[in-house]
């Protein structure tokens, strides 16, 4: 492993969770074991996953396979769109365990709050999802995707806090007033799709910064979510991109160069994504 520390952030019920981690969207199922084992390789110890992406087991061999210790790794998978009525929440939860092969998760996301779905109720999975840090089999649970209005009515129903928001966030979408409810909250920020799936690593202002810095584009993007103080997940499924992607803690933005980033938001025309308030998709 290189000589490269990841800093920590605290959460809100105690716990801590690696500031930069390794996302396996897009990794194909039958490929999973073997690219999770290379991130590992690299240094990573904390891996983004969920039900939806149909690869938690492969995951979960790559877990058994390394030889680290479990209390060294963060791992994270989200609740799929079609599972949000509480018995089938719990039985995706039994699922998620049963395929990575743990007793007990780091961290556990509603994936996507669904507001036009299962008559507006994604109280009841909130309230499901924190059950299972009551019976320990999670550490931890958030969600995803929630916007304001969705992260302020499960705070005001439960009482329950998530521990993350994971959002879309990049320099073309800053998306602040989501950032902004969850730090209101005393949520901290994970940010999804963090280099606009490479839509950013050709601005020039970004590339400006690079060169002043000796470092890549994609570097920079990465280090400003560190600076702002988000937690983020590159995914790649090439070595010498994950080690790029993992040196991002030998050098710092001055504030200007953050503000400089920051600045390039689009607003909504930047998103990449599903916009949450409309997004409805369930896996048939």
């Amino acid at each position: 492993m290189p000589d490269i520390t990841v800093p920590s952030i605290a959460l809100n019920n105690g716990t801590s969770i690696p500031q930069l981690g390794f996302g396996v969207f897009q990794v194909p199922p039958e490929q999973t074991a073997e690219v999770t084992a290379t991130a590992l390789q690299v240094g990573y110890r904390h891996i983004d996953t969920a039900e939806m992406y149909g690869n938690e087991a492969g995951v979960g061999e790559a877990i058994r396979s390394s030889g680290i210790a479990r209390e060294e790794l963060y791992i994270t998978s989200k609740l799929n769109n079609g599972f949000h009525r509480p018995d089938d929440a719990r039985r995706a939860f039994d699922e998620t365990l049963e395929k990575l092969g743990l007793d007990r998760i780091d961290l556990f996301l509603i994936h996507w709050p669904l507001p036009t779905q299962y008559d507006g109720d994604y109280v009841s999975t909130w309230k499901t999802l924190a059950s299972f840090v009551e019976d320990g089999r999670a550490a931890s649970v958030g969600v995803s995707n929630f916007q304001p209005a969705h992260l302020d009515r499960i705070v005001e129903e439960t009482g329950v806090l998530p521990v993350v928001n994971q959002i879309e966030v990049h320099p073309y979408f800053t998306n602040e007033d989501a950032r902004a409810a969850s730090h209101r909250h005393q949520v901290a920020v994970e940010a999804w799709s963090p280099i606009a799936q490479g839509g950013v690593l050709g601005d020039p202002v970004i590339g400006e910064i690079a060169e002043a810095h000796g470092k890549t584009p994609a570097q920079v993007t990465l280090r400003w979510h560190i600076e702002r103080g988000d937690i983020v997940f590159p995914k790649s499924m090439r070595e010498e991109r994950m080690r790029e992607n993992f040196e991002i803690f030998d050098f710092s933005l001055t504030p200007d160069e953050v503000a400089a980033i920051s600045g390039l938001d689009k607003g909504e025309a930047g998103r990449t994504g599903p916009n949450p308030d409309t997004f409805d998709w369930i896996p048939s």
